[in-house]
């Protein structure tokens, strides 16, 4: 008898293990990177972003890095480059690459700060100004026209579904980061202690 459970046993194991196996290669099989969602926010990205570009890359020849840095600067100057990267969601590399662009222009010019001569403040230039100005409402249309198939009301849950799962993201960067962290302690102490 106890040796008819022990097979029973080991058959349902068997088939448990195959069942999940198969649902497993299933799952694998079914993935279409066209519906994938981070492979969709991609490609929404590409396609909103090449609309916007489209204007101030024809009109003035412009980067996405250098755009991004003026509007930046726009309303807020005068700011470090160090502010630029933090408002801007660009990365230090294009930031400086961004600014050595306006500048060998004349669009940007920097100042030391009257009271801190360690610090190096950012500002545009008259020609830049006239730029930025002469871009905000050409760019404020093509976001009425991108928006234009959506009425008021879907215009405001989108907004609100795309802060709701960028704010779920960066939680989910900040728990991997965390546990990415606390495995590289982890490690450490068991190195020094072996050594």
């Amino acid at each position: 008898m106890s040796d008819n459970n022990s097979i029973s046993n080991t058959n349902n194991s068997t088939n448990n293990s195959t069942n999940n196996s198969t649902n497993n290669s299933t799952n694998n099989n079914d993935f279409q990177l066209q519906s994938f969602f981070p492979y969709q926010v991609r490609i929404f990205y590409l396609a909103v972003s090449q609309s916007v570009s489209d204007i101030y890359f024809c009109r003035h020849g412009l980067s996405v890095s250098e755009w991004r840095t003026m509007a930046v600067l726009g309303n807020h100057q005068p700011l470090t480059a160090s502010d630029v990267v933090e408002r801007s969601s660009i990365d230090k590399v294009q930031v400086s690459r961004a600014i050595q662009g306006l500048l060998k222009r004349e669009l940007l010019e920097r100042r030391t700060d009257a009271n801190d001569r360690r610090r190096v403040n950012l500002q545009l230039t008259a020609e830049g100004q006239s730029i930025f100005e002469d871009l905000i409402p050409r760019v404020r249309a093509r976001e009425q026209q991108l928006l234009s198939c959506l009425d008021q009301e879907e215009q405001q849950t989108l907004m609100k579904l795309m802060k709701k799962v960028r704010l779920n993201a960066e939680q989910i960067n900040l728990e991997t980061k965390h546990d990415s962290s606390s495995k590289a302690e982890t490690n450490k102490q068991q190195t020094e202690q072996i050594l």
